[in-house]
């Protein structure tokens, strides 16, 4: 029986193969080709199509790395085609298995209207349903020639990444530019033979995988190879019985929305994702007129307004869509962002905006969030999608784990605050769908929930690089919408399913904290300055957002709103998935850091201004808090005059060629090798420092992942470590403030690094700034503290709070973690005493527990840079900075203060007077997290604040400015049903639960 399947399929597939495919067009006629090569970056259509061009000829070599051609394409229906369909078949040169990855084109009407892309897998243009003959023809081609950069052998270094060092060397060759006779018959028998052919290798062998192989022999038997345009419908006909077979009552449903997942930058930069989402979206509404049940879904109000700016003839296309209920905006993101290293505001302005965007543009509120592709998603997710407003959550990215296998599909996903999310992966493991047989029957076999309910997602069409959906993938949802041995397909909303799956699912499991990715850890780590340059904005836009609303409702001045709009969404979109966690080519991380100057500048300018309005003109030395807890007695948000420290100057003692650094607080060990062997928290007499163990060491790892060098560091990376020991130089230095600093100076290999150790008086952080000029490949330097402490978990601080991790390995789920995330802190403790690590732009770090002749010990290490080759192979090569610290005798109060001081900034301006706070918020654990005048340009103030020590609390907020009306909001500012606050003597009263986040609205009294 083997034999005769063998046999069976081996002889339809090369039939399809050599013969039918081939007949899809039956006759064709060539173009005439002209070509303009652009010198420079691309066009807008308008002066392509006014292009001069100069003849060429199919088979000439076009396109150098990065570079556009525009072709114009002429010709003539004979006359003989009369009531056929026509279209034109155009090759520019493609590799059929590189959508999306390579040479891609865009073709217009003489009037500029867009038509449809070219890529690999959709090399077709309508021309004519069906043609009269004689009529002449006029195309334009605006072809992309974009390198190849990952392709079979995946991972070589190459310089192709930047348009500033890649080749001048023409691509790809042009192959075919054809007006061709369609033949709908032939393309139909090829996607018939297709489908059974993948249905039938996923049956068991029985009656129905015999029916369907002895149709297709059958098929094969009346089709005469030298007349399959004739032939094609009786062959069709010997298979119409199999394919109309419906499928049993417990069949897998598959709701299939058409999709194509555009990374806002990866493997190319952000000029040419505007044109493939220009691209896609033109095919995808072509696409949408071709067959009447197809929905398309796109996420990311940033594309859409790429397409709105740059592509006003897509835009309206797509728009009539929206209207029509035919494209769907999904999602409600800015972009489909990291989620573990942006800030809780970032991500509450990730839905603001891109909710805000969908409202405005298409009158539509997206009811889920739509992520499939992102490298592990955040604990406090579930609460921040709840706050805004949504229901649901899909993703599918967890399927790429290494080691452990995610155990549901259909569940409830609960974050750190208690907050759950219905949530959803699609079985098929796939955000590409294309339909194969293979996708399909493992869509229904993995199934985590069938006994309770039997439905799954499928995202059906290319993507990362566009594409989209095909016709035929819409041609094989047809025919498997009721197929017998197959699980059925439908074209269906995503929100349709979600009401379906909850209601046949009333009682489904639930996951609690992280869903971690077990791969791609080390996107915590690559590209620092983008890293860095992510922190620092978020910390700066917060601080002038503050300050521009402390000077509106003080002194009247007018609120940037646009401007500030503007510099969040540089910054959103920079926080897309493929761009901060660092795995973009050097193009992208190049423009990247510029783009952060430019964000940088703009909001200190903001800052300045506003904080000069509020000082007035004066020549008092005036200090500025921004940071959420008081510094040096001035509280948060409020100006006053410097005063002197009051604190006694740090004690330095030389001991055993190092030095002794003492204040009230803490004494600090250095030994002569610039290493921390002692910290002692003096009110307890702890030592932080394991015994006869050293801290600040830097260790030297090789890092060669097995795959994807810029994401993934492999566990053995542990198994070869080189202890950075060797010192320049130390050298102590006094500070005008008391403190007393270590400069020491370190080389390694091709590298060195300068650090200043601080202790501040009054302070329990000895701080550490530093300096790398780091040129290592395949490299992966980390900061280890090895801590005097029992510590069962670490404390991590992520958006709006924190969360636990075991330091055990006991299970695969906890050895899996073996490098995870923290945002502004990551402490240790046991009962009684505890220490933390502070930094300003570090995400990574990593866990281990150690035995000592005194017990157990905790180990911490920073995660501080990398060497990937690829796919940029200077990933971080060059200056690089760092500020971190270690708090002595920490818990998570202090942890969270120290945090947030160290990520903003002190500001002193001369001016006339102090500044009140605008806002004065109390409470044991209570922190504020942004104050700005409302998105809706009413002049409201919005005040945001959260419980940061993972119990319930108690406060008041108070406002010092009149106020007429108070409101608990959403996190996109909108009304709630259930509104708790009120306005008590002057102040609210606060209630929250732990990590809970509390938006709240004032009107100001006119």
């Amino acid at each position: 029986m083997h034999d005769d399947i063998a046999l069976t399929t081996g002889r339809v597939k090369r039939v399809l193969d050599e013969r039918i495919r081939p007949s899809v067009y039956s006759d064709s006629v060539p173009l005439e080709v002209s070509w303009h090569e652009l010198s420079g970056e691309p066009i807008p259509a308008v002066e392509g199509i006014a292009l001069d061009y100069t003849p060429t000829q199919v088979g000439t070599a076009w396109g150098a790395a990065w570079g556009t051609t525009w072709f114009r394409l002429r010709g003539q229906i004979p006359e003989n085609w009369g009531g056929r369909r026509v279209e034109a078949v155009i090759d520019l040169g493609f590799d059929i298995n590189m959508t999306g990855f390579q040479c891609e084109g865009l073709i217009y009407r003489p009037d500029g209207i867009t038509i449809k892309a070219l890529n690999p897998r959709n090399q077709w243009v309508p021309v004519s349903e069906s043609a009269e003959g004689g009529e002449q023809l006029e195309l334009f081609l605006e072809a992309a020639s974009n390198p190849v950069l990952l392709d079979y052998h995946p991972f070589l270094p190459t310089e192709q990444g930047d348009i500033l060092t890649s080749s001048p060397r023409k691509l790809y060759t042009t192959r075919r530019m054809d007006l061709a006779v369609f033949e709908p018959v032939v393309h139909d028998l090829v996607l018939d033979l297709e489908v059974l052919l993948d249905l039938q290798a996923q049956l068991p062998e029985g009656p129905r995988r015999m029916q369907i192989l002895q149709a297709l022999d059958n098929s094969m038997d009346v089709l005469d190879l030298q007349r399959i345009v004739e032939t094609a419908q009786t062959a069709r006909d010997q298979l119409a019985q199999v394919l109309a077979a419906p499928a049993e009552h417990s069949a897998h449903r598959i709701s299939a929305i058409g999709h194509s997942h555009i990374d806002s930058a990866w493997l190319w930069p952000l000029r040419e994702t505007i044109r493939k989402v220009s691209r896609t979206c033109s095919s995808m509404v072509e696409l949408l007129d071709y067959d009447d049940e197809f929905l398309y879904g796109m996420s990311s109000a940033q594309q859409y307004a790429w397409l709105k700016e740059h592509r006003p003839e897509v835009w309206d296309r797509v728009k009539k869509a929206v209207a029509d209920g035919r494209f769907l905006p999904l999602g409600g993101m800015w972009v489909e962002s990291d989620t573990v290293m942006p800030s809780g505001e970032s991500l509450v302005r990730q839905f603001l905006y891109g909710q805000k965007f969908f409202r405005d543009e298409f009158g539509i509120t997206s009811a889920g969030v739509w992520l499939p592709d992102s490298f592990g998603y955040s604990p406090a997710l579930p609460q921040l999608m709840r706050r805004a407003g949504f229901e649901w959550f899909f993703t599918q990215k967890i399927s790429w784990n290494q080691q452990n296998k995610f155990p549901h599909h259909s569940f409830l996903w609960e974050g750190i605050d208690g907050s759950r999310i219905f949530s959803h992966f699609p079985s098929m493991d796939t955000y590409n769908s294309q339909l194969s047989g293979e996708e399909v029957a493992k869509a229904s076999r993995q199934f985590r929930e069938a006994r309770l309910t039997n439905n799954s997602i499928a995202p059906v069409g290319w993507g990362d690089g566009g594409g989209g959906t095909t016709r035929e993938m819409t041609g094989k949802a047809r025919r498997l919408a009721n197929l017998e041995g197959s699980a059925t397909v439908k074209w269906e909303h995503p929100n349709d399913f979600f009401d379906r799956a909850q209601q046949e699912l009333p009682s489904p499991p639930v996951w609690v904290g992280e869903l971690y990715l077990e791969l791609h850890r080390a996107t915590l780590t690559s590209q620092h300055q983008t890293k860095q340059g992510n922190r620092r904005t978020e910390q700066l836009l917060v601080e002038a957002e503050l300050w521009a609303a402390t000077a509106t409702i003080y002194a009247g001045a007018e609120y940037p709103y646009e401007q500030i709009d503007t510099l969040w969404q540089t910054v959103l979109l920079h926080q897309f998935h493929d761009i901060l966690p660092g795995t973009s080519i050097a193009w992208v991380h190049r423009e990247v850091v510029a783009r952060y100057a430019q964000v940088t500048a703009e909001a200190e300018a903001l800052i300045a201004a506003a904080q000069q309005t509020l000082g007035g003109t004066g020549t008092k030395p005036l200090t500025f808090n921004g940071a959420a807890f008081s510094r040096a007695g001035i509280p948060f948000g409020a100006a006053g005059e410097i005063e002197a420290a009051i604190d006694d100057a740090v004690q330095v003692a030389e001991h055993e060629g190092g030095y002794l650094l003492e204040n009230s607080l803490v004494r600090i060990s250095v030994t002569a090798e610039g290493l921390v062997s002692s910290a002692i928290d003096l009110a307890t007499g702890r030592d932080a420092i394991a015994p006869g163990q050293v801290a600040n060491l830097f260790q030297l790892h090789q890092d060669f992942p097995n795959m994807w060098d810029a994401w993934d560091v492999d566990k053995y990376y542990r198994n070869q470590v080189t202890d950075l020991r060797a010192l320049d130089s130390m050298e102590l230095s006094r500070e005008a403030d008391g403190s007393a600093q270590l400069t020491i100076l370190r080389s390694f290999s091709n590298s060195k690094i300068a650090q200043q150790l601080v202790l501040a008086p009054g302070s329990r952080t000895l701080q550490i700034k530093q300096s790398t000029d780091w040129h290592e490949a395949e490299k992966f330097l980390k900061v280890s503290f090895p801590l005097d402490i029992r510590a069962e978990h670490t404390i991590a601080e992520t958006q709006f709070g924190y969360h636990q991790r075991v330091t055990h390995v006991n299970t695969s789920w906890e050895a899996a973690k073996f490098e995870t995330s923290m945002h502004r802190f990551v402490l240790a403790q046991e009962p009684g005493f505890g220490a933390a690590l502070i930094n300003d732009s570090i995400y990574g770090f990593d866990v281990t527990r150690d035995s000592t002749a005194a017990g157990i010990s905790t180990t911490l290490r920073l995660s501080l840079l990398r060497a990937p080759r690829f796919p940029d192979p200077e990933t971080d090569q060059g200056l690089q900075t760092h500020r971190y610290g270690l708090v002595i005798g920490a818990d998570i109060a202090s942890a969270t203060e120290a945090g947030a001081l160290l990520n903003s900034a002190e500001r002193i301006i001369q001016g006339a007077q102090p500044v009140a706070p605008l806002v004065t918020l109390e409470g044991e654990g209570l922190v504020v997290s942004s104050v700005k005048l409302a998105s809706d340009h009413s002049g409201d103030l919005v005040v945001r604040v959260y419980e940061s020590l993972g119990r319930r609390a108690r406060g008041t907020l108070k406002i010092n400015a009149a106020i007429a009306t108070v409101s608990t909001v959403s996190l996109l500012e909108d009304a709630l049903v259930e509104d708790c606050a009120q306005l008590v003597n002057g102040q609210v009263n606060l209630g929250l639960g732990a990590f809970e986040v509390r938006t709240v609205r004032f009107g100001l009294a006119k």
